[in-house]
């Protein structure tokens, strides 16, 4: 990155076990054993080697972040989080959301990743409202790209149209 250019966030519809970049985030529960959604296709898309160094890590807390090897995904790295369980917001869903994706870029400064694309964190199963989730996402990660230059990049991949609008309003 040349001095002086702001990190780029963007938004895509996709899959995102397939983009080519340095580390996906996992929207993960907290066993990192495999599950649903997003989860359940990258430990597929990353073939067992992924499910094997997850078993060494001893789970992850709401709100915390794990990385490890992407295997046979594009994505050199997967980092994992665990987003909140919706329950009207009063359980302290925000902080924890906040928390998913600030720990996620703090990951990726410290192991040097430039590159980083997350899914859409608790809105699928944990049924976290996407207006709300959209906005946490983009404001925790404006902030920490505002003091952490490293990162050059950070795409937030929908897996609908829903969420798509969502961020694209935001951005």
């Amino acid at each position: 990155m040349s001095a002086g250019s702001a990190p780029k966030i963007d938004t895509v519809r996709g899959d995102i076990t397939r983009l080519e970049i340095d580390a996906i985030v996992n929207a993960a529960n907290t066993t990192l054993l495999g599950g649903g959604g997003v989860d359940g296709a990258i430990h597929r898309a990353a073939g067992p080697k992924l499910l094997e160094e997850c078993r060494t890590l001893g789970g992850c807390r709401p709100g915390e972040a794990k990385i490890t090897g992407g295997y046979h995904l594009p994505a050199r790295f997967v980092i994992h989080t665990v987003g909140p369980v919706w329950s009207g917001g009063k359980r302290g869903e925000p902080q924890i959301l906040a928390n998913c994706y600030r720990n996620s870029l703090q990951l990726a400064v410290k192991n040097e990743i430039a590159t980083i694309a997350f899914p859409a964190i608790s809105c699928g199963a944990y049924r976290y409202p996407v207006q709300e989730a959209a906005r946490i996402a983009v404001n925790v990660t404006r902030n920490f790209l505002a003091t952490s230059p490293s990162i050059g990049q950070v795409m937030f991949v929908a897996a609908t149209d829903e969420i798509l609008a969502a961020y694209q309003e935001l951005l």
